[in-house]
Order: C-alpha cells, then structure tokens, then sequence
C-alpha cells in the first residue's frame, strides 16, 4: 500500500506530491543498502528525505533498516514535527528536521553507526582531520565535531542543524555520525568514504599521513 497523505494535510501544502510514485519503495530501498554496506547496527541510526517543501520521510522509532518496511516509514511536518500518517517516528526526528531546515541544498539524511567512524567519535581526542584519500577532500569536505548530547534532546538537535549548515558530515560525540546529501546515494557515498578514512587512520596509526593544504584545496576547487 503506498502512503498517502490525507487530503486535509494535501490542502495546507499544495506543494506535496503524489506518494505514490513509489517513494516509499526507493525509501526503503535506500534504508536496506545502508544496513548492507555495514552502516548501522540493529536499530541503531535513521534516516530521511525530503519529498516536499514542508514535508519528509523518516524511520520509525526503532526499526532496524535491513528488514524496514513502508509501515516503519513515518511521514511528517518538516516545520513542527507532526506525524501524519500514525507511525511514530525516529527519536531523533528533531535532528532531522533541524538539518533539512538549515539546508535547501539537500534532501536526505542519514544518522549512521559505522565500526571505526563510531570509534573515532568514542576517542578521547575526535579527530577531524580525515584527508588521508583524495576522496574525502573532494565528497565531503571539512568534517563537523559535536559533543556528546542526549540523544533525541532539542540541544542536540540544534547542535546538529548549526554544525551541518557548513559541513557535510559531522561527528556525534560518543554517539556516531550524521552525513547529508542531495539523494540517497550521495548521502551513503559520504558516510562510505567516512568510514573507509576512519579505517585508515586506526589501522595505519602513527604512520598515517595527511594530504597537504594545497592538494587538499585542489581538490576541493575541482
């Protein structure tokens, strides 16, 4: 069955689209290669998009992407938060919202626990360097680090929605990692490319080596 949207809710915002045009499918299609590739644990992490100027998708409490199934799918108000089709959304759903709101430029939202980006976000010192491959200067830019915030508080959402008004990625202190993008497959190429950098570093310790200023910034001009 796909979700729609009441009529009543269609009338306040005549910018909604048609739900049907399997948005839900591609939604959890999406969430499905992101428990694949390794991002998430369990229930751990969510995931949103935006599909109109004041509407999104996001995970409901507590599902678990690998099986997501369109009625852990939530469909809420960007603005307030509202639910609009009965699912009970994510807990970090004010994270979501905070982010889509400060940036226009982008429509998806992923909160994602991989191993050694996770680890790097329980180090004692967070590391926000990550230009070990030219891949990381040139997908995701600099890296954004927040301390750690009760999970799904309206402090650590607005931390977030500050931290990514500038950055692509942003480390959660002791908590994990939230990456951006345009759809979903930029989204996950950044938290991909995350985790392969964080990898490096932990595996190459005191060996590793960073790419200079000035190749850092070539490759950011291409």
């Amino acid at each position: 069955m796909p979700i729609r949207i009441p009529p009543s809710q269609e009338r306040e915002d005549p910018t909604v689209e048609d739900l049907s045009d399997n948005l839900a499918e591609e939604f959890i299609k999406a969430a499905h290669q992101i428990a694949a590739h390794g991002l998430v644990c369990c229930g751990s992490g969510n995931l949103s998009r935006r599909i109109s100027r004041d509407r999104m998708l996001v995970t409901a409490r507590s599902a678990w992407m690998e099986d997501l199934r369109e009625e852990q799918v939530a469909l809420c108000d960007i603005r307030d938060g509202r639910c609009l089709n009965g699912m009970e959304p994510s807990i970090e759903i004010g994270l979501h919202r905070a982010v889509l709101s400060k940036r226009e430029d982008i429509d998806v939202v992923l909160h994602f626990q991989s191993p050694y980006a996770t680890a790097l976000a329980c180090s004692k010192k967070v590391e926000t360097n990550l230009y070990v491959i030219p891949e990381v200067p040139y997908h995701i830019g600099p890296v954004a680090a927040i301390p750690y915030m009760t999970p799904g508080s309206e402090e650590l959402a607005e931390a977030a929605g500050a931290a990514m008004a500038g950055h692509n990625v942003a480390i959660l202190g002791n908590h994990g990692e939230v990456t951006v993008g345009k759809d979903f497959r930029e989204a996950i190429q950044r938290a991909l490319f995350f985790e392969l950098a964080c990898t490096i570093l932990f595996k190459a310790g005191d060996q590793a080596t960073r790419l200079s200023q000035r190749d850092v910034a070539s490759l950011q001009a291409i």
